[in-house]
């Protein structure tokens, strides 16, 4: 199963010497004025409070942004993008339930649930044009979604570093095995996790910043989203061939990325050199770029 924007060659590589003029720099509209901030809330299906900012701006146009963390994150993760993207677009950053400003009293802590929390603040925002964009496990949130989702209201998917490979099962061992290694000290192993997720070169104040925001996650909740997370690996196959959305998939370069098992399910691939697992925060302006020539080829 291949999309329309699946390419026979191997990933795009977006170098930094070449971003600018391959992206190039996009004049803000005449009309454009700093984005209105507005906060909101949902009710996801087991009534969970679901939080929600919204970024407007005149002149912003079609599609909407529904932007989705990654585990043990929250909205506040993407606020390099939210200001630069909504003076072209409505952007909209969801907390899932269990993460921010979001309710906890939650059962079963499914990518499924969490999927339904995103169908949730669509629905409730009234968007018929969106693109979804999710950072590593917000990655599969967004596949969840746009197939809970009304056809045809998601134009489109964006993932941050959420697969490196698709096709390669998990056994349940192999998840209880990842999970068993989180699970004596919770915070210790976060930490120590995080620390993997960058490059030896990244800003020493913004990797302590994650990794202290991230341990800080309640461990209950988080070895509960973290088992389904990888667990769902072995849906996720399923889940593109079933929808046959575009699908670009953004990746940093710090782990080789199987081009042939991701073309395989439909995603066109980007490599961003330079950065790690956080893409976003650790440089936004070029990612920022990357996304907005992202965009204009799902919105075509």
């Amino acid at each position: 199963m291949t999309s329309p924007l699946v390419k026979t060659a191997s990933a795009i590589r977006i170098a930094v010497a070449v971003a600018a003029v391959i992206v190039g720099i996009v004049a803000e509209p005449a009309c454009a004025q700093p984005a209105k901030k507005s906060t909101g809330y949902a009710t996801a299906s087991d009534g969970v409070r679901i939080a929600y900012d919204v970024y407007d701006a005149n002149g912003a146009t079609k599609p909407a942004l529904v932007f989705v963390h990654g585990w043990s994150c929250d909205r506040s993760y993407w606020k390099n993008q939210v200001e630069p993207l909504a003076k072209k677009f409505r952007v909209v950053t969801v907390d899932l339930a269990g993460h921010g400003e979001s309710g906890v009293g939650r059962k079963d802590w499914t990518i499924e649930s969490f999927g339904g929390d995103v169908d949730a603040v669509v629905n409730k925002l009234g968007l018929d044009h969106v693109i979804l964009i999710g950072h590593s496990m917000g990655g599969d949130v967004v596949a969840e979604a746009a197939r809970q989702l009304p056809p045809k209201r998601v134009v489109g998917m964006i993932w941050l570093d959420t697969y490196k490979q698709l096709g390669k099962e998990r056994s349940p061992e192999m998840v209880r095995a990842r999970i068993a290694r989180f699970s004596g000290n919770f915070r210790d192993s976060t930490r120590a996790f995080v620390h993997q997720l960058f490059l030896p070169t990244s800003n020493p104040a913004l990797v302590e910043w994650v990794a202290n925001d991230m341990s800080s996650a309640p461990p209950d909740i988080a070895l509960a989203v973290m088992y389904h997370s990888f667990s769902y690996n072995n849906v996720m196959p399923h889940t593109l061939e079933a929808m046959k959305l575009p699908l670009i998939a953004i990746n940093p370069d710090n782990s080789p990325t199987d081009t042939a098992s991701m073309t395989r399910y439909g995603a066109e691939v980007m490599i961003m050199p330079g950065v790690g697992h956080f893409v976003m925060m650790e440089d936004p302006r070029r990612l920022n770029q990357i996304l907005e020539h992202a965009i204009d080829r799902l919105s075509r």
